[in-house]
Order: structure tokens, then sequence, then C-alpha cells
């Protein structure tokens, strides 16, 4: 095929694409591709992350659980996440974008939907909630289909920047929905459906809430967006069954993208899963050296100490990892994307090693809790900082290794066992605590840096990028 029209013709799927012909490649269609399905990933990421905002709230609007069970139940949408990325990152070649995203977006109504009804009544069964903290990695899985698929319509020089936008944008959900949901639970005007709620904090009268909000107000536009994508997209014929993707598994470097890139997602999606609930058990209400009793019995036992309202914190760290993605993947279109996973590495290794002794927080006064919070609170978003900027940069780096087919397969495969992120992180701070959890992740990134000077970023080294 010689003309853009041409590629067009045939319905669903384009008849011959190749972006790197800049004659023949068909521009508006593939910035389209990345708009309609950068919205899908937004509200996937919505969805995998509604359990996160809802699920410190859980106690004080009734339920009983220990932290114990809390910690598990934020994990448990990173461990189906990995495991739905399993599937999503072999869908490209076999669904195309266009049924790949469509089917995606309906499916992200399931979980949003029970968490919707369940938040109304605390009378659901544990198993129950877990088993909606499980569906809710639908949208985490869906990561690893979108982007692959995403990266077929656009030329190497400018997958960097595409990619980062995807990823960023989509990230956003995640702050998006952690930022939104104090705001949606009260406006009664929102409750078109459901009961009213009351919850209690310590120090503060109870109050009617409508947690069903922050479920119900997406379901529209998943709905949209499915109409979107069935409407908007096409998709491109790169064709590989099941067995012929998995080539990827003879490369050295899918080993080793796939280390950096659980440091760089792996931290931002394990963060941003239990960023609340560590807050709130080590400087709020989860601390029992802290706040005695639960809802309106709760008493501060430090006086002068305000105990933070983890609501109001808990997006600015998906928020800042998210917002470094998009800024910084421009950059790496043109310098490489070698060098920043290099910076994001060593800033890594420094602001995780600022936030460990404030995993202890020092009870004494409420002097030493609010110095304690507030180094918390930065390093922990310095964290989420260079998690993004890494983030960025090895998305850059994997299309410049692989060529075009393995690429969007090593990105679907690294994608995937990052996404296990929240689940191991809070297996990690469960069973070790937090202050050798992140002493681990220290050690982790001096690995990863040293990979990357030795295989991808120093002079002559053997896989540039």
């Amino acid at each position: 095929m010689s003309t853009t029209r041409e590629t067009r013709s045939g319905g669903e799927w384009l008849e011959s694409w190749d972006p790197e012909n800049e004659e023949t490649w068909d521009k508006p269609l593939a910035w389209r591709t990345l708009w309609v399905t950068t919205f899908a990933l937004f509200l996937a990421f919505v969805a995998w992350f509604l359990p996160s905002a809802l699920i410190p709230k859980l106690n004080p609007l009734g339920y009983s659980f220990s932290a114990n069970q809390l910690y598990w139940m934020a994990a448990m949408p990173g461990l189906s996440a990995g495991l739905f990325r399993l599937v999503w990152m072999v869908l490209p070649p076999l669904m195309g974008t266009r049924k790949m995203v469509t089917l995606t977006s309906l499916l992200l109504i399931f979980s949003t939907l029970g968490w919707g009804v369940r938040v109304q009544e605390p009378t659901a069964p544990y198993w129950e909630l877990m088993v909606l903290a499980f569906l809710a990695g639908i949208g985490g899985g869906a990561f690893s289909g979108f982007m692959p698929s995403t990266s077929y319509f656009f030329p190497k020089s400018k997958q960097g920047t595409a990619l980062g936008l995807q990823a960023g944008l989509g990230n956003f959900g995640v702050s998006a929905v952690q930022l939104l949901t104090p705001y949606f639970i009260g406006f009664s005007a929102l409750a078109f459906f459901g009961t009213t709620q009351s919850i209690s904090m310590p120090g503060a009268a109870a109050q009617d809430v409508w947690y069903q909000n922050a479920a119900f107000i997406w379901i529209p536009l998943m709905v949209l967006s499915s109409v979107l994508a069935w409407t908007m997209l096409k998709s491109v014929p790169i064709k590989a069954n099941v067995r012929q993707q998995f080539d990827i598994f003879g490369n050295k470097d899918t080993w080793l993208m796939t280390l950096l890139y659980i440091m760089t997602f792996g931290t931002f999606s394990g963060l941003a899963a239990q960023f609340g609930l560590l807050m709130a058990n080590l400087y709020g209400i989860g601390n029992a050296d802290i706040v005695s009793g639960t809802g309106a019995e709760a008493q501060v036992l430090i006086d002068g100490y305000a105990v933070p309202d983890v609501v109001k914190y808990v997006f600015l760290g998906p928020l800042v990892g998210a917002g470094a993605r998009v800024l910084f993947a421009p950059l790496t279109d043109r310098t490489g994307g070698a060098v920043w996973t290099l910076v994001s590495g060593v800033g890594l290794i420094v602001s995780i090693a600022f936030t460990l002794p404030a995993l202890t927080p020092d009870t004494s006064s409420a002097a030493a809790l609010e110095r304690g919070f507030d180094q918390f609170l930065w390093g922990m978003l310095a964290i989420f900082l260079f998690a993004g900027i890494g983030n960025a940069s090895t998305f850059k780096q994997m299309p410049m290794i692989f060529e075009k087919r393995q690429a969007g397969g090593v990105i679907g495969w690294t994608a995937a066992i990052a996404a296990f992120g929240p689940f191991f992180f809070g297996i990690g701070v469960t069973t070790l605590g937090p202050t050798t959890f992140y002493a681990i992740g220290v050690a982790w990134a001096v690995m990863c840096v040293a990979i990357t000077w030795r295989r991808y970023a120093r002079k002559g080294a053997p896989k540039p990028s």
C-alpha cells in the first residue's frame, strides 16, 4: 500500500501499516488512537485503585477488619493485576486494539459497581470484598495490552513521548480517584442510588456521607469509553500466536528490563496502593500509641498532635509520579532513556534512605511526631517523583532495544511483573515491617543502577538506549 487512504481501508484491521514511513504514516489516526486508549486507560486505573481509596475508610464506616486484613485487601488488586497482565500482554496481536479496548472498558464496570454497592452497609463478608478487590485488578491488567498496541501506531522516534503520555495520563487515574473520592462522597445530590452512611473521625463529630458516589460516578464514563473505542479505533495487522510471542524470553534484555521496571513502576504502584494505609498506621488512626479507640470513642493520646486525615494526602504521591512520567517522556526522546533510568535509580536510593528513619514514629511528643510525619511525607513524594521518571525512561528504552513485535511483548511482560508491586509491597510491609522492606528497596535500586550503567548508559554500552 502506498497511501494513507489505502492503509485505512479494510474495516477494523488496517491493510498495511508502517509508521517509520513518513509519507504513508497516518498521523491523525495514530494520535486519535492514543487519546481514546489513554481515556480508557485512565478509567482502568480508576477501577484498579478505587479499593485503595475506600479500604482505609471501611472500619470508620462500620466494618471491623484487622490491620493485616486491610493490608491484604489493599494488596489483592496488585496480585490480580499482575496475573491479568500476563493475559492482556498477548491480546493485541490476537484481538486487535479496537476489540481489546472496548471489551476491557466494559469489564471495568463489574468491580466498580460492586464497590459502590458494598460500601453502603457494613455487612459484606471479608471474602466478598476480597473478590471485588481481585476483579479491580482487571484495570491494572489493561496496561499490558493498551501500551503495546499503542506502540504499534508510532515511529520509534516518537514512542517515548507517545507511551509516556499514555502511561502518565493513565496513571493520573490513581490520583484522581484518591483526590476526588472525598469530594464525591460529600455530595448528596450525586447519590441517585443507595443510602446514607455515617462516619466518625477522632476529635470530630460524625458526618453523613455517600460512599457509593465514589464508584457509581465512573460507570457512565466506562460505558462511553467502550463506545468510543468501538467506533473510533482501528487495529494494526501485527499477528502472532501465543507461542510466537514467547520468543522474548530467550533475550537477556527482557529479564534485565524487567528488573528495572520493577524498580520504577513496581515502586509506583506498590506505594500508590498502600500509601494511605501506611500513613494511617504510622502517623494516624491505625497507630494505637497515637489514637485510642475507634469511631466516636476515639481519643488522641498525645497532647497537641493533629492526626492527619489520610484522604488529604494520599493522592499526592500518585499525582507526582504520573506527572513526572508525562513531563519527562519528551526528554527521553531527545536524550535516550538510559540516562534517565540512571537518574531514577540514584534518586530512589537517596529518597528511600531519607524516608527510612521516619518509618519508626517518635511518639514522645507532638513536635517529634510532626517532624517525623513531614519527613515521611516529603520522602514518599520524592520516591514517587523518581519512580515516575523511571517509568518514562524504561518505556523509551524498550522500543529502542527490541524489534517492533518483541518490543510490544516486552512492554507487556515487564508491566505485568511490575504490577505485582501493590501485592508484594503489602506483603512486605505486613511480614517484614516497613523499615526492613524499604531497606531491601535501597538494595534493589543499587542493583538496578549497576545494570543500567553497565548494559545501557555508559559509553560503549552493549545496548545503548
